[in-house]
């Protein structure tokens, strides 16, 4: 089976230059270089406020929700990404995820007038929205570097691996006339 750090490793080769740094220094980890890896068992410190993690959770769903497959909360992604950000960020690094947290949730009790995890899935959209267009303070910064971390915890978790796509160590043989009409799942290897 692909461990986490093989799957991580690809991801970040997806966002390139603009990997957010924590999942950079992650990927790196434990092949040869001198980031050590990292460490089993929960975050080493708690990064979010109650609130916080509440409204982390909620908006990853909103991310990758759960649809015929498992979403973000039953892979584990807001686990993730609290050790993901315990663990390999710097305290810099988190600015814009923490900011982003406070900005959304001050600007649902604003506009909405009830805590960003207890609104409505189209008003988190909504408030997501905001954040992507940069009409939050730190918006743009915080829905880049979240939604970055959100996808590298799913599809480098058991669900994004095995559910979501379709898990072959060693794929059969070549086809080069194999109809697209049957292919089911995008292959990870």
């Amino acid at each position: 089976m692909i461990d986490r750090r093989t799957a991580l490793a690809g991801v970040v080769g997806m966002f390139g230059a603009a990997a957010f740094a924590p999942l950079a220094r992650a990927a790196r980890a434990g092949r040869g270089s001198n980031v050590p890896a990292i460490s089993e068992g929960p975050p080493s410190v708690a990064v979010f406020t109650p609130p916080q993690r509440a409204l982390m959770t909620a908006l990853s769903e909103r991310v990758l929700p759960t649809t015929d497959t498992p979403g973000a909360i039953a892979a584990g992604v807001p686990a993730f990404i609290e050790k993901l950000l315990a663990d390999w960020a710097k305290p810099a690094d988190r600015v814009p995820i923490l900011a982003g947290l406070d900005a959304i949730e001050a600007r649902s009790l604003q506009d909405y007038a009830v805590a960003g995890a207890q609104a409505t899935a189209e008003q988190q959209d909504a408030l997501l929205t905001l954040a992507m267009n940069g009409q939050l303070p730190l918006g743009k910064a915080f829905f880049e570097a979240f939604r970055q971390l959100v996808i590298a915890g799913y599809y480098t978790s058991e669900i994004g691996i095995t559910q979501e796509r379709e898990y072959l160590p060693v794929p059969g043989e070549y086809d080069g006339a194999f109809p697209y009409s049957q292919v089911n799942k995008v292959y990870s290897a």
